[in-house]
């Protein structure tokens, strides 16, 4: 599972988008339902969007489906109808620059951050749809898929998001790429060599905290 993450300094510059809409304020404790930034494909090229996360099918009743949403397992995403529409014409690249997760010791959980070793942006895979509620309000929407864990990872938690290598990234993104046996193997975990993972403060714990803060390893705190 994958439920906060942050996208503090992301280099957007290297998807290639073909305009920036917006200015993009740094995030450093992202939780689901709130607008996070990613990546997708449209004719005149790849276009930087905020969409909320929780994926809400286009054929849902209402928004609360998004709440049940925000991961989808790389194992089982054929399976799942939430899914099939956005597999083929509608995947995406979730940014980020690092993830949390909370490994129980004795009686309670402590919250680790994980990132890449050079500490730069990254992209979950993920996928997106758009969904008109009755009101006719448009709202686009995204799932980030999760995999087995890496050896540096399992022992923390029994899931981790896809991390996209930076050359799969267009392969992901392009509409004239279906759905295959060869796209689904992309969805492998990250190699932990390149990772690294260390303690935080108790502060990323609520949502409410969105500061650079929650980034900082404990150690360097005191």
């Amino acid at each position: 599972m994958c439920g906060r993450y942050s996208c503090a300094k992301p280099n957007i510059e290297r998807f290639g988008l073909v305009q920036l809409e917006f200015e993009y304020e740094p995030r450093y404790n992202i939780a689901p339902s709130q607008q996070v930034p990613v990546v997708i494909q449209q004719n005149e090229g790849n276009r930087l969007l905020m969409v909320r996360w929780g994926l809400i099918p286009y054929w849902a009743k209402d928004v609360s489906i998004g709440n049940k949403l925000i991961n989808a397992r790389a194992e089982t995403l054929e399976e799942k109808p939430s899914f099939r529409n956005s597999l083929e014409q509608k995947r995406c690249l979730v940014l980020a620059d690092g993830f949390y997760e909370w490994k129980k010791e004795s009686r309670i959980k402590k919250p680790y951050r994980i990132a890449l070793q050079d500490g730069g942006t990254f992209a979950f895979a993920g996928l997106w749809d758009s969904w008109l509620s009755p009101e006719g309000q448009r709202i686009n929407s995204c799932t980030i898929i999760t995999t087995t864990p890496n050896k540096l990872l399992e022992s923390i938690h029994n899931r981790m998001p896809v991390i996209l290598p930076q050359n799969m990234e267009p392969v992901w993104l392009d509409q004239n790429v279906a759905w295959s046996r060869e796209v689904h193997s992309m969805l492998t975990p990250f190699p932990e060599e390149r990772m690294v993972t260390y303690e935080v403060s108790e502060v990323v714990n609520s949502p409410r905290n969105d500061r650079p803060e929650c980034i900082v390893p404990v150690n360097r705190l005191f």
